[in-house]
């Protein structure tokens, strides 16, 4: 491959099937046209566009329309009516971000920005696809390609799910993945059981009695009764959950006011909750909504509480997990494995997935070090040195899943 723009992405030496090695440029170039043109949630017209059109030129089915604008390409191949159904899964969606990266393929959207990678996981779906087309008299069984829309908080899965995708498309296993920041770039981590947390939102509106800044004991201040709360949400985490489980509280955001000597009605507090466990997500939503409320009435206000249940943690299938583990050591060699990886902070709907299917959900190193950044941050890229390594590996879990002469 070219040498690549970003100084943050360094060679990786990992095995490479020559297939993908020789579309490995174009791939690249496909990967950075999607980066220069984010689409958010549930405007994936543009990129629908090149995955249906790259799909069908292949030798897919294609369908369009789940989940509004996701898009599923179908490969039969052999006696595809007696052998398995296989599942892979690639996000699309951008986030409303300012990107800072200033690289030539910077987003030409100002607000919009792969700050999570999403384009690169697409691409790399894609340079599987293309290979595996060329393969498909050695593979026998059905292969669905998912292409979602609106990860990023918006329910692309479930709404997929909701309009019959494993209905139209049956799938005995399913898998997908996911770059990660501050491993070794190219290296693959699995693991069965809790893989991504869950993820909660509670936008919390505090109602106290606007009033003149000068004259505050005339006023119930909700910016006041907002400050108390923050802090105290935090001993939730640390005083009413086991130490040995995991949980979040984050304030992410407070919006209140508009002048300096106004005291406002109103007071927002926007929150994200994670958890491992359903037993600590059904704490935390008890917990959240009932020290809201008292911490407004001590203070003479009230606190309305939105709670809104989002993505349930990410389980990987223990059967699933071995087998995608045995393909990449037979593949990459024990070497390009992350050892004892844990559980990530990180949520995603592909959990909504994984309740309707079992499957595997994996993460590819995307670097670390100095020059790299976390996702969802503005100076965020994708590694181009992920591409060919795990479009290859995706390549050889697909063979080895329809195999036509199986173990």
């Amino acid at each position: 491959m070219a040498a690549p723009l970003n100084p943050a992405h360094a060679e990786i030496h990992a095995p490479v099937l020559p297939e993908v090695a020789a579309v490995a440029q174009e791939m690249q170039a496909l990967r950075r046209d999607l980066h220069a043109h984010p689409e958010l949630a549930y405007e994936e017209h543009r990129t629908g566009d090149i995955v249906a059109e790259r799909l069908a030129a292949w030798g897919y089915e294609v369908h369009r329309g789940l989940g509004d604008t996701g898009v599923v390409g179908t490969l039969r191949c052999g006696d595809h009516q007696s052998g398995k159904r296989l599942g892979l899964r690639a996000d699309m969606d951008a986030l409303p971000i300012r990107e800072t990266t200033g690289l030539p393929y910077a987003s030409r959207h100002d607000g919009k920005m792969h700050a999570c990678g999403h384009d690169g996981h697409t691409a790399t779906l894609l340079a599987a696809a293309r290979v595996l087309a060329q393969r498909r008299s050695a593979l026998n069984g059905t292969l669905h390609l998912i292409f979602q829309p609106a990860e990023e908080g918006h329910g692309g899965a479930k709404k997929m799910v909701d309009q019959g995708l494993f209905q139209l498309f049956p799938c005995d296993a399913l898998y997908a993945f996911h770059n990660e920041p501050g491993y070794p770039a190219g290296h693959f981590g699995f693991r069965s059981g809790v893989m991504y947390s869950s993820s909660d939102t509670a936008l919390i509106t505090i109602r106290g009695k606007g009033g003149h800044g000068a004259m505050p004991h005339a006023a119930v201040d909700p910016i006041v009764v907002a400050s108390h709360l923050v802090l105290a949400l935090q001993t939730i985490c640390s005083r009413e959950v086991d130490p040995n489980d995991m949980a979040v509280v984050t304030v992410g955001a407070i919006h209140a006011g508009d002048a300096p000597n106004v005291i406002p009605e109103t007071c927002e507090l926007r929150v994200t909750i994670r958890a491992r466990c359903p037993e600590v997500r059904a704490l935390l939503r008890e917990r959240i909504t009932a020290m809201a409320q008292a911490q407004a009435a001590v203070h003479r206000a009230t606190a309305e509480v939105d709670y809104k249940w989002r993505y349930p943690p990410v389980m990987n299938d223990v059967a699933a997990t071995d087998f995608a583990v045995g393909v990449a050591r037979d593949f990459l060699g024990e070497q390009w494995l992350i050892p004892d990886l844990q559980p990530l902070q990180a949520s995603d709907d592909f959990a909504i997935m994984l309740g309707e299917v079992p499957g595997n959900y994996f993460i590819v190193g995307n670097g670390m070090g100095e020059g790299g950044c976390m996702v969802h941050n503005p100076g965020y890229d994708f590694n181009d040195g992920l591409l060919p390594v795990t479009a290859s590996y995706w390549v050889k879990l697909a063979e080895a899943y329809l195999s036509r002469d199986p173990a």
